[in-house]
């Protein structure tokens, strides 16, 4: 059972506890992340992630991490486009141990001048590893394409310039405005004592402001591009991506499901088509993006350079089919068997249910039980799916990116 305490500090406690495991996962997450940035800072909230593992007022950053192996945890943190988040698994035992930690980390850390030049050279690294990797590379680039002038198509990493430009003041500047104790969540799932979670946190987050700086933005219209870049590779790695719905969307389930029957699986309508009958790509797949307010919904092909073109019609095909005729009473029903199987695997995961009841909680301001969940899988019908469809099918809707070694017209090829 999941329950909510909200704390005299005004952050709020969502807990989940399960008596027969040895173990808890703890959570600190921010609601700050890339679509909280401007042009100057873009970067910034990945940067203070890193930062936050570089030394406190009580600890260098090898004492941090000696700290959390003494206690034989597991700890780090990911950024988002709208959250960061900073976790640590260990014993049950231990979890108020390592909750301290994360505490010194979030409201103690020095941001010392010197480490900050030391971690600026790390992301650059992390920066090149993406482009190195042309299967991230070509999925960050339709990332941005696909909300191109809306806060969350800024990139999580930011650029070689923009991180550069990030002194110390303008890193304090923004962790100052977003660190703010109305925009944190504190999740924890596993077997703890409550009682002594929430005294933690009582008081611990008090040096943070009250309240989050928020600047109101528009969202822009989607607007269709196209980018192709050419690289010294072997194979062609081509993303394409529409809009689509948010995790708060009534066809939020809807979409789920209907990924799983186009392109989420071994099963599935894309990995069917295109590598098993075609040939076609080694990889090939569909996937939901989803923000609190906004979605996306792309498809990624992996492929010799001489079959993009073959691969980009085959796509075309699958999303007529699907747009024009829906889905199959049998297909529905094996979506909806994988993916409550799924569902029910992470909630017998205690960091998985950490993830899910504190992101939800964060973003959605509200987190629904296995028995909610489960029935609007179980409610979903072809006709939903068809409505679904006629919102993503439109080949020539989409954006477009690639990274190839060599060229070829994207854009006249989507766009026909």
């Amino acid at each position: 059972m999941v329950k909510t305490v909200k704390l005299k500090c005004g952050t709020t406690l969502i807990m989940e506890k399960t008596d027969y495991v040895q173990s808890a996962a703890l959570g600190i997450w921010v609601k700050a992340g890339a679509a909280d940035e401007t042009d100057d800072v873009s970067g910034v909230s990945h940067y203070i992630e890193h930062m936050m593992f570089k030394g406190t007022e009580n600890r260098s950053a090898k004492e941090i991490a000696s700290d959390v192996d003494k206690i034989g945890g597991m700890f780090n943190a990911f950024t988002g486009k709208e959250a960061t988040c900073y976790y640590i698994k260990t014993l049950s035992s231990n979890i108020c141990k390592g909750a301290e930690i994360l505490l010194d980390m979030l409201t103690g850390s020095r941001f010392d001048p010197d480490e900050m030049d030391k971690e600026r050279k790390v992301i650059f690294e992390e920066i090149k590893m993406v482009k190195d990797s042309p299967d991230d590379d070509v999925y960050d680039t339709i990332s941005e394409l696909v909300a191109s002038g809306n806060p969350l198509g800024r990139s999580i990493l930011g650029t070689p310039e923009s991180l550069s430009a990030i002194d110390r003041d303008k890193l304090t500047g923004y962790y100052r405005e977003k660190y703010a104790r109305d925009s944190i969540v504190v999740a924890i799932a596993g077997n703890f004592d409550e009682k002594a979670i929430a005294e933690l946190f009582e008081d611990r987050l008090n040096s943070l402001r009250d309240k989050k700086v928020t600047v109101r933005t528009e969202l822009k219209p989607y607007r269709q591009s196209f980018d192709v870049k050419e690289r010294d590779i072997e194979q062609t790695h081509i993303c394409l991506a529409t809009p689509s719905v948010s995790m708060d969307d009534s066809k939020y389930y809807t979409f789920v499901l209907m990924n799983s029957i186009f392109g989420g699986s071994m099963s599935s309508r894309l990995f069917q088509s295109i590598r098993e009958e075609k040939g076609l790509a080694y990889s090939v797949c569909s996937m939901n993006v989803f923000s609190s307010y906004w979605g996306f919904f792309s498809i990624y092909a992996g492929v010799a350079h001489d079959k993009a073109e073959d691969a980009l019609e085959a796509i075309r095909c699958e999303l007529d089919s699907l747009r024009e005729k829906g889905v199959t009473d049998e297909e529905l029903s094996m979506a909806k068997e994988q993916v409550k199987s799924s569902y029910i695997f992470g909630l017998e995961n205690i960091n998985s249910r950490m993830f899910s009841i504190g992101k939800n909680k964060l973003l959605l301001g509200k987190v629904y039980s296995p028995e909610e969940v489960l029935k609007e899988f179980d409610s979903v019908t072809r006709e939903d799916i068809l409505q679904a469809a006629a919102m993503i099918g439109d080949y020539k809707s989409y954006c477009g990116a690639a990274v190839t070694g060599r060229m070829f017209d994207l854009e006249g090829l989507v766009r026909g």
